[in-house]
């Protein structure tokens, strides 16, 4: 696999643009995403009843391909009624109409501020303006990725290039938005984490169910601030524009879009809403990959936990006590605790026994874990064979800050 330092249009087929409609006030916030050739499709959506009405309008659809998406941002269209979903069906008409295409190959997406209605006249003034926009190239891929983006302080790309086994060169790229509100649970075909990927691999079947699995390993593993958004939603396209045989079971083009999801992943939290630190959980030792992601997502989600790992105090309790809020059985005098960073290492539990004493060196050294930037924790149930990892950031002052004025 080649990681490759290119954006939503690096595969074969694909344009993009980003332009400003004047939902916000001067960022870009309407994207346009696109193929030239109707491309194969899975797509995962929130879990969440509360869902947007680009969300219910996606779902009733449920598409098996797609040729384009439109995006917007600063205005989730989510609780707004009947309006929402005509205003949310009418982006994927008037972007229909602009590039030619029938309505059923195109998808919409929203996010920002829930419960405000679209000002369509402004968006249906930005749909055209971003379909004659679309290129290929960096520049497109720049706006393309930042139009998407709400809080977030950083565009969010990647993408990687694999060769099937039949010789054949696939690309695989992803834009993906998310700073606040993040704890997605998203189901196929049933995340605010917004997420587009595009490869110009051929697939012959439903790849719904690969795609859910790629879900479960990395968006669903992520988490902010435990809030499950209203309107997440993550795509695959497959236009099959590279040829060669369809890659459904193609390990290397499996293990290429995992690559992408799970760096993509990770880019949101390292931007979650007033993160100072990424933290990365793995679970060893567990009876089922399904307990090992359990254990891995109710430590990455305990707010306790969070502030801990920001004030950089070793409070290894509220560890234990979220693991054993999670799925994972376990047995706690087989449990081992490690805290890991930059080189540093500190076993804090083990053999039934607490090894921090208030005081003592092993107190020193696991504040010293915790004052760097990334801070791994690392579980040994030694209850089985399976591992899961998940994925999150610290709770800062600046989130309280941020979401206490979010509209204001």
């Amino acid at each position: 696999m080649d990681v490759l330092e290119g954006g939503i249009t690096s595969p074969k087929g694909y344009k993009a643009a980003g332009v400003h409609c004047g939902i916000k006030k001067e960022k870009l916030d309407l994207a346009v995403i696109y193929s030239d050739v109707p491309a194969k499709c899975a797509i995962a959506y929130t879990q969440n009843k509360v869902r947007a009405a680009p969300i219910e309008v996606m779902m009733k659809k449920d598409p098996r391909m797609l040729q384009a998406m439109v995006v917007n941002s600063g205005n989730a269209n989510a609780i707004t009624g009947a309006q929402g979903i005509r205003d949310a069906q009418q982006m994927v008409a008037l972007t229909a109409q602009a590039l030619g295409v029938k309505d059923d190959l195109v998808g919409v997406a929203s996010t920002g501020v829930i419960s405000r209605f679209l000002p369509m006249d402004r968006v249906a003034e930005g749909i055209p303006k971003a379909v004659k926009a679309l290129g290929r190239g960096p520049e497109a891929d720049d706006m393309a990725a930042r139009a998407i983006l709400t809080t977030d302080t950083v565009k969010k790309e990647a993408a990687c290039k694999v060769t099937l086994k039949d010789g054949t060169p696939v690309t695989i790229a992803g834009i993906t938005k998310g700073s606040g509100m993040i704890s997605p649970a998203m189901k196929v075909p049933h995340a605010t984490t917004l997420s587009f990927m595009v490869t110009d691999a051929q697939l012959s079947g439903d790849f719904n169910r690969r795609w859910q699995d790629i879900m479960d390993v990395s968006f669903n593993v992520i988490s902010v601030d435990g809030d499950q958004s209203t309107n997440d939603m993550s795509v695959l396209m497959a236009n099959g524009m590279a040829g060669g045989r369809p890659a459904d079971n193609d390990p290397a083009f499996w293990e290429g879009v995992r690559y992408v999801a799970q760096q993509l992943a990770k880019k949101i939290v390292i931007d979650g809403e007033g993160a100072t630190k990424l933290i990365e959980v793995i679970v060893r030792g567990a009876k089922s990959p399904v307990q090992a992601r359990s254990a891995a997502r109710g430590i990455i989600t305990s707010s306790l936990v969070k502030t801990a790992i920001f004030g950089a105090d070793p409070n290894f309790g509220r560890i234990l006590a979220a693991l054993g809020n999670s799925e994972a059985e376990f047995n706690l005098d087989n449990v081992r605790l490690v805290l890991r960073s930059n080189g540093d290492s500190v076993t804090l539990f083990e053999d039934g026994s607490p090894k921090l004493i208030a005081g003592n060196e092993v107190e020193a050294a696991a504040r010293k874990v915790l004052s760097h930037r990334e801070v791994i924790i690392d579980l040994d149930l030694n209850n089985g064979h399976a591992t899961g990892e998940a994925w999150g950031c610290d709770l800062s002052y600046d989130y309280v800050r941020i979401n206490a004025m979010y509209t204001t």
